[in-house]
């Protein structure tokens, strides 16, 4: 695995990225947003430290721009959203994986699993809630707004969240028999080699997309 970025370089790249004319500003806050993602474990806590520190830029980065702001934000979000919707798409893969081919992955896990992909949407929208209120006057009702229709007409993320929870939220026995003799030792393995193997499967994901994007850019 690649060195992590950094909460401050993820946010300054990001902020680059919105201050510049050229190019595609949508392509390249999704694919800064996979880079910081795929070199992380995809669990809870680590993405919303992404997606924050990604906001962050988008903001500060439109605070700065010289060009029109409304349509740089609208795309930079989307970028956001689309990273985070791939991020749900390799963990739900993921667990496919690991249902299809680990005994000890028990419903419980399942459930937990689940569970915090439910609240990526939630988590999502949130995050960029607070960055909007902190931002500066110039581009502050532009990105309320923004978030606003996000709330409103839903996202890329969401849609991928559902359709995890649709599949896989079947599999879940009618009554989840508790084991007690798993602790919690042996589910903090199980979340980590979740989240190790769905950190692999989103940098295929991501390689993949720049190599379709790079002859665009060029």
């Amino acid at each position: 695995m690649n060195q992590p970025l950094s909460t401050q370089e993820i946010t300054s790249a990001v902020s680059a990225s919105l201050q510049q004319d050229v190019g595609d500003i949508r392509t390249r806050v999704r694919d800064l947003t996979l880079r910081a993602l795929q070199t992380r474990r995809l669990e809870a806590d680590e993405i919303r430290e992404v997606v924050r520190a990604v906001a962050e830029g988008v903001s500060l980065g439109a605070e700065h721009r010289a060009g029109e702001v409304k349509q740089a934000l609208a795309s930079a979000l989307s970028g956001l959203d689309d990273a985070l919707a791939k991020a749900a798409q390799a963990t739900h893969l993921a667990l496919q994986e690991l249902l299809s081919k680990s005994k000890d992955f028990t419903d419980q896990d399942l459930k937990r699993a689940l569970d915090d992909l439910k609240i990526t949407e939630q988590a999502l929208l949130d995050t960029l809630g607070q960055v909007a209120d902190a931002a500066g006057s110039k581009i502050k009702q532009e990105l309320k707004d923004a978030v606003e229709h996000a709330r409103r007409s839903g996202t890329d993320t969401g849609a991928s969240v559902k359709a995890t929870l649709s599949e896989l939220g079947s599999r879940l026995s009618a009554t989840l028999q508790v084991s007690k003799s798993a602790g919690q030792e042996a589910a903090h393995t199980l979340s980590g080699r979740l989240a190790a193997l769905a950190s692999g499967i989103l940098a295929g994901m991501a390689e993949a997309l720049r190599e379709k994007s790079e002859p665009k850019q060029k």
